[in-house]
């Protein structure tokens, strides 16, 4: 029993290698360079604006399916969200499907509540157990040639933005805008998986830990609101009520005016009025198929 555990978690330590150098040259370089507050703001800006397309275009688009778009449009999701480096389109939203599928529960792949904070956080994006992406759980985007393409050269476009940078800016513009920024994207996603499944307040009584955390849909463009996401997976809005900020779906509804994206899901008015805290709450969570969400 132990070996299985152990081998269930083990990490590649040849392939967390480039994972930690990054962190190592976050710090250098900023020693190097020294502090810039022109250097924070751009390694901020760049880190917001990758951080919509991982919300928008990785999870809320590519893994539940909460609204639709041209094909066009769909690539430049992709190629916006893979310029984070956490791997290929199909790569994400196959893992984070069977995260839904079994959350907190056996087979969930980043469960604080079962495996702890480290493994939850970042020990499973490094384990070989995960590293192939789950290709019967997209089978909706294997249908693309483009995306089956990139998920396979996931290291393409954030290459791309380094090199690009570099161009433009010299040292300054890499460690600040890539470097810095991209260790700090991955870290503020990686607290949806982690944090989000332990600090909080908890409105719908789901199957799993999730909680919903103001602070973490700040880092996260709305993300935060996590629990309400779980209870009802298929809306494109996560900050279901006024005062649950939700700044992703807000430029969503901004491109829905122009005609880039339409659609967009909200939560039915049966889980708005049926709202409550779980201790005094009695409603049934919603499964997967109830919510609509793509498989």
């Amino acid at each position: 029993m132990d070996q299985k555990v152990d081998r269930d978690h083990a990490i590649d330590v040849v392939k967390s290698i480039p994972f930690a150098a990054m962190h190592i040259a976050a710090i250098a370089g900023v020693v190097v360079l020294g502090w810039s507050w022109r250097g924070l703001a751009l390694a901020v800006a760049l880190y917001y604006v990758r951080m919509f397309f991982i919300t928008a275009g990785y999870h809320r688009y590519f893994s539940h399916r909460t609204f639709k778009t041209s094909r066009a449009v769909q690539l430049v999701f992709a190629l916006g969200a893979m310029s984070s480096s956490q791997k290929g389109v199909m790569w994400w939203a196959g893992h984070h499907r069977r995260h839904h599928k079994f959350s907190d529960q056996p087979g969930d792949v980043h469960s604080t509540l079962r495996d702890g904070f480290v493994w939850s956080h970042v020990g499973w994006i490094l384990a070989p157990k995960y590293e192939a992406t789950e290709t019967a759980r997209v089978k909706d985007l294997a249908k693309f040639p483009e995306l089956v393409w990139l998920d396979r050269w996931w290291w393409i476009p954030p290459t791309a933005l380094g090199v690009g940078l570099f161009v433009v800016g010299g040292w300054f513009a890499l460690v600040w805008g890539f470097v810095v920024s991209t260790v700090l994207l991955w870290h503020g996603t990686f607290t949806i998986n982690s944090l989000t499944h332990v600090f909080g307040s908890r409105r719908y009584p789901t199957t799993d830990n999730s909680r919903n955390n103001a602070l973490l849909a700040a880092i996260t463009l709305g993300e935060g609101w996590h629990n309400n996401h779980h209870y009802y997976q298929r809306s494109t809005r996560q900050g279901f009520f006024w005062w649950e900020i939700d700044p992703s779906y807000i430029v969503l509804r901004a491109m829905a005016l122009t005609g880039l994206v339409w659609d967009l899901h909200e939560p039915p008015e049966a889980v708005l009025s049926g709202a409550r805290t779980v201790e005094g709450g009695q409603l049934a969570p919603l499964t997967m198929e109830d919510a609509g969400a793509a498989e």
